[in-house]
């Protein structure tokens, strides 16, 4: 045999023995190598992923984590929520034949691979919540055969979308570029795109005007962007579009009846734009509707009396209409909803009565009619609503008595009825309501002493009864809770003296070493409201809080001495104990007091020095000390020059200036209108306390507890059970 054919024999050989090995692996060398590059790319995979450990050259393709093979070659990466670092390695170019990359909930950095666009094969692109950034390489326009791109979640990744995205790809269906840094109009590819069912742009910085679509879309999404223009009708749509999401732009006009043409809408959110005029009493939408979201535009007139169809068996679940300037009555149409959980109608004109009906919504989660002009009393019926976790009626013209029978809502956690004329006492049959965390019940007329049905409310974390006409001494329980942020009873007739027992039983008064000590504490109630949505998704009420962690006992009839315990709270971040007759000095341990940002102990009749460690006290932005009978020396240290009106009204107190000596602190009454035994009634005068002490100091109080919480609903995954 001629050497030259010797030589091609054994070339083959060789690399057919090669290549054998490759197959008896399940995948052939060029893959496997470079997916062991793409490995090595990576932060210390091995120690911090165990799942690579499966990565080895001498396994079969069948082992590796996270990788699928079909004919030798490497069709699949599915490599999502192993925090994996660094860029994305270009080696994964290579796998010529791969069809599924999925890298998302990583660690990802840098720029996307423009060389992905070489991988002709590939069908569904996920490099969702990394931390990529730059542009989408014009190379992934490309991929005639794509059907997915989820790029959401990687913040600094923006600039323009390419013009094309909608329409490269024939075969396109989902394309999601959520969360990102996006800028520039929509383009009018994806409006004019034939594929195209999923689109996610929301969070951007898109511009430009909405039009309608050309395609049957099943999933829009465009909120929190600055879209304009009218509403469309979707009529391409008309058989298949579950979700629209158009929250937070600036689209104007009215709401179109032809939008309840949507045969199969689940979700509507218009929320957070400049929509206007009243809503069509032909705009009834189907019973497969679940939420309808019309909050922060400027629709008015009256409710619709009847907004949705419902069955037994499905209808409206979540209905917000709040912040609007709806008039008239709450339509009893709404009680016929038997499906709603949440129903949300506060900051509207809205008046009349609570329609006796409600209780007939037995599914109902979350009431809030708060900030209307609504009168009468609360309906004994509402009681049907068994399941109810929220009610707030606040800032109303509700009257009468809290009827005893509202024992039958244990499951609820939020109460506020603030701002009413309701009168009569606190019912003992409330101790049933054992799940309150939050309740709120003052600027009414309530009067008799704090019984033992508050005591019975064992997770409570925010409790007000400010502004009303309570009496008697402060019960001992008062400080008993183990999760208490929160407690005013300001404005009262309470006497007595303030209890000495353990204040630190609350974990919130004590914990010293919270994050954001400039700022509110924010607390977050979850409410959650199910329903079956798109794709196993569930709708979620999630309620934020913003509050200080605080004690407020002023304008009573208090005496005595101020208990040591109630000033070494490291975690108390406000404390107005002001307007009553308390006596005794400041303890030192005020300077333990690490979290402190609001002390107002003005007008009462303490004595002695004022301790010079509260200028240690580096939080605080709000102290007043003032017209109390307060003596000695006051250095002008820094930190007290912040509060030039804090010492004013203690005629034997000497506060130092510089270069000019010792001042007397004696200022003349501020003019107001006297109570019972000289106490003055209202806030500071903004002539001894400062103006910028009377904002920090009045207007959190305000905002301190129930300037209507901070609501949000957000469509989320339903946990695996794994």
């Amino acid at each position: 045999m001629e050497p030259a054919k010797i030589s091609l024999l054994l070339s083959l050989i060789l690399f057919n023995s090669l290549f054998s090995v490759s197959l008896e692996l399940g995948f052939v060398s060029k893959d496997r190598d470079s997916l062991l590059t793409f490995k090595s790319s990576l932060r210390t995979p091995t120690q911090q992923n165990p799942q690579f450990t499966t990565w080895n050259p001498n396994f079969r393709c069948s082992n590796w984590t996270g990788i699928s093979c079909n004919a030798a070659r490497v069709v699949a990466i599915e490599l999502a929520d192993l925090s994996i670092g660094a860029p994305i390695h270009p080696s994964l170019c290579n796998l010529s034949m791969l069809q599924t990359l999925v890298l998302s909930h990583n660690d990802f950095t840098g720029s996307i691979p423009s060389c992905l666009g070489s991988l002709n094969f590939l069908e569904t692109l996920d490099l969702g919540f990394n931390r990529l950034e730059g542009v989408v390489p014009p190379e992934l326009m490309d991929l005639r055969g794509l059907r997915q791109i989820v790029l959401c979640r990687n913040q600094g990744l923006g600039g323009p979308i390419p013009a094309n995205i909608g329409n490269f790809s024939i075969r396109l269906q989902r394309l999601d570029l959520s969360m990102n840094s996006f800028r520039g109009r929509v383009p009018d590819s994806v409006f004019d795109s034939r594929s195209l069912e999923y689109v996610d742009f929301s969070r951007n910085l898109l511009s430009g005007r909405i039009r309608d679509f050309d395609q049957s879309l099943v999933f829009l999404n465009l909120s929190s962007n600055a879209i304009t223009g009218t509403l469309p009708c979707f009529l391409a749509s008309i058989r298949s579009l579950s979700v629209i999401d158009l929250a937070e732009n600036a689209l104007v006009g009215g709401l179109p009846t032809c939008i309840a043409s949507l045969q199969v809408l689940k979700v509507l959110n218009l929320s957070h734009n400049e929509l206007r005029y009243g809503v069509s009493p032909r705009l009834i939408f189907s019973e497969k509707t679940l939420v309808l979201d019309l909050s922060f535009n400027e629709f008015s007139g009256p409710l619709p009396s009847k907004i949705a169809r419902t069955t037994e068996k499905s209808g409206l679940v979540l209905l917000e209409l709040s912040h609007n300037m709806f008039s008239g009555e709450i339509p009893l149409g709404i009680t016929e909803l038997k499906s709603l959980q949440g129903l949300f109608l506060s900051h509207n004109a809205l008046s009349g009565k609570i329609p006796g009906r409600i209780g007939n919504l037995t599914y109902l989660q979350a009431i809030d009619v708060s900030y209307n002009m609504l009168s009468g009393s609360i309906p004994l019926n509402i009681v049907g609503c068994f399941q109810l976790l929220e009610l707030k009626l606040s800032n109303n013209n509700l009257s009468g008595s809290i009827q005893p029978e509202l024992d039958a809502l244990d499951s609820l956690k939020i109460l506020d009825i603030s701002n009413n004329r309701f009168f009569g006492e606190i019912p003992l049959t409330l101790a049933g309501c054992r799940s309150l965390e939050v309740v709120d019940l003052s600027s009414n007329n309530l009067s008799g002493e704090l019984n033992e049905a508050i005591f019975r409310w064992s997770n409570l974390k925010f409790l007000s009864i400010a502004d009303n006409n309570f009496n008697g001494d402060l019960p001992n329980w008062l400080f008993s809770f183990d999760n208490l942020q929160l407690v005013d009873l300001s404005g009262n007739n309470f006497s007595g003296f303030i209890p000495d027992v353990n204040f630190k039983i609350s974990s919130s008064f004590n914990i010293s070493n919270r994050p954001n000590m400039q700022s509110y504490s924010k607390q977050r109630l979850d409410i959650r409201v199910t329903a079956n949505l798109l794709e196993n998704q569930e709708l979620g009420l999630g309620y934020t809080i913003l509050t200080y962690v605080g004690i407020d006992l002023s304008r009573n009839y208090l005496h005595g001495e101020i208990p040591e315990g109630l000033f070494a709270l490291q975690g108390l971040e406000y404390l107005n104990i002001s307007y009553n007759y308390l006596v005794g000095q400041i303890p030192a341990s005020l300077a333990k007091m690490k979290s402190l940002k609001t002390l107002d102990l003005s007008h009462n009749s303490l004595t002695g020095q004022i301790p010079i460690n509260i200028s240690s006290l580096e939080n605080l932005m709000a102290l007043n000390l003032s017209y109390n009978s307060f003596s000695g020396l006051v250095p002008m240290r820094p930190n007290f020059r912040r509060f030039p009106g804090a010492f004013a009204g203690n005629p034997n107190l000497c506060v130092e200036f510089s270069g000019e000596g010792c001042r007397s602190a004696t200022l003349p009454v501020p003019p107001g209108e006297k109570l019972e035994g000289g106490r003055e009634e209202g806030p500071v005068s903004a002539s001894v306390f400062g103006v910028s002490s009377v904002v920090s100091f009045y207007v959190t109080i305000v905002l301190l507890f129930c300037s209507a919480p901070a609501r949000n609903y957000i469509i989320r995954p339903l946990k695996s059970d794994s």
